[in-house]
């Protein structure tokens, strides 16, 4: 049996292309496929007909997310990365290895990211096989469709002696059974990504063992690579080429591989990325306070790169991704016209570098799945029902449209930019509603 949606459609299905399919009727199956989508009038029937301001938009895709730090969400943004990790994150995380405490955060992050439009996540848990399955398990209880990775951590330097696997086989073998267990859950929403943190944080062993288990196991893979001038020389100081380089010579660089940041990417390291059918998840706030870079976005796009969006919570202090966008489109700005007004300007940024609002809802949506492998990021027939209802009317809200001003492309704008919690009424994850306002 479907269920129909009448609604005004806004989306990107591809980077440059705003597309709005006004008064459609979206026929959805029990699977949650988009079996069909009609033009019908503003009158016609359906299941459930949204008003005439609100605007139907796909659900968005957060490619990076640290789970055990939602707790210190916003806080310590003015450390250097070390100190940061050291003295806050791995405290923090460590305490995330109780399933108590974990009981209480996990439902806590997943319920307020799907309030936010998030309706697929790409978690890095704990260290924990218990906790982690707990966050998977949260996922499907919240009804988030998510990607959940125990994280695999051994080095004695990269890693404090409290919170480290306690060598290489104990890291490869608890990853397995973290995706064994993740995988008996039988959700057709939630699956389990091999997650080595970091290079700095791995042995090699550990590397080499966790592309033999993506290998075995056909299971997608999330790690770090070339975040900071600290992280990207790090791997010639190790492994004598870049981080890019070095993981995929563990095997890790593979299909649907997501390597968070890459902020230092050369040209090579982009190629092995098309090549492998790898991405990056741009995370443009964090960036801005570890990443010592701007991610060349326009640039990685134009080589073919696949690149979504992530918040790297906590190290980006928004948990929405409409704020990516609008931070992907300022970093983009920055690099391109340059920060250093003792610089003469023809020399100060980085010419075509930038990117515009649709580029940036591409790739928080339709490019995130494409890095991801997933049928979501838009509304068309054969794609799974992953949608946000938001309300551009609400009194008292910045987002508001004005007749005989806003056109199609500013009100999408004002939606990506100006749209919090409270102008999303309804966010649905494979046809079944999840979260909203009314």
């Amino acid at each position: 049996m479907s269920t129909s949606f009448l609604a005004t459609i806004m989306q990107t299905p591809e980077r440059h292309r705003l597309e709005v399919l006004r008064n459609v009727r979206v026929a959805v199956d029990d699977s949650g496929e988009i079996t069909s989508i009609e033009a019908v009038g503003p009158d016609a029937d359906a299941d459930v007909v949204l008003p005439a301001t609100t605007v139907l938009i796909p659900g968005l895709v957060d490619t990076h997310i640290h789970a055990p730090q939602w707790p210190q969400l916003g806080t310590g943004l003015d450390l250097p990365l070390e100190t940061w990790l050291f003295e806050h994150t791995f405290p923090l995380e460590a305490q995330l290895t109780d399933p108590e405490f974990a009981a209480q955060v996990w439902p806590d992050m997943v319920t307020t990211l799907l309030a936010h439009g998030t309706t697929t996540a790409v978690y890095y848990a704990t260290v924990s096989v218990e906790t982690t399955t707990m966050l998977a398990e949260a996922c499907v209880s919240a009804g988030q469709r998510a990607l959940v990775g125990r994280v695999a951590m051994d080095h004695p330097d990269g890693t404090p002696t409290w919170y480290r696997d306690e060598d290489a086989a104990a890291g490869i073998a608890a990853s397995a059974t973290s995706i064994d267990q993740i995988l008996a859950l039988g959700s057709r929403l939630v699956a389990p990504i091999i997650t080595p943190r970091f290079a700095p944080a791995c042995t090699d062993e550990l590397l080499r063992g966790l592309g033999d288990l993506a290998v075995a196991t056909g299971a997608r893979v999330q790690t770090h690579c070339s975040e900071s001038d600290w992280e990207h020389g790090y791997a010639f100081e190790r492994f004598g080429v870049s981080d890019t380089e070095a993981l995929d010579g563990f095997g890790l660089v593979r299909d649907h591989t997501v390597l968070a940041h890459g902020d230092h990417l050369g040209a090579d390291d982009m190629a092995t990325l098309v090549e492998r059918g790898a991405g990056v998840a741009h995370c443009p706030l964090s960036n801005a306070y570890f990443g010592n870079a701007v991610f060349p976005a326009r640039r990685a796009l134009d080589a073919g790169v696949r690149v979504g969006l992530g918040t790297d919570i906590a190290g980006g202090a928004q948990p929405g991704l409409l704020t990516q966008c609008a931070d992907a489109v300022t970093m983009s700005r920055l690099l391109d016209e340059g920060v250093d007004a003792r610089l003469d300007a023809d020399v100060r940024g980085v010419a075509g570098s930038r990117i515009s609002i649709t580029d940036a809802f591409w790739m928080a949506t339709a490019g995130g799945a494409e890095l991801l492998g997933l049928d979501v990021g838009v509304l068309e027939v054969g794609r799974q029902f992953d949608a946000v209802a938001v309300d551009v009317a609400r009194p008292r809200s910045p987002l508001r449209t004005w007749d005989g001003i806003d056109d199609d492309e500013r009100t999408f704008e004002k939606i990506v930019r100006l749209a919090t919690p409270a102008d999303i009424t309804d966010v649905w994850v494979a046809g079944e509603r999840v979260a909203g306002s009314d």
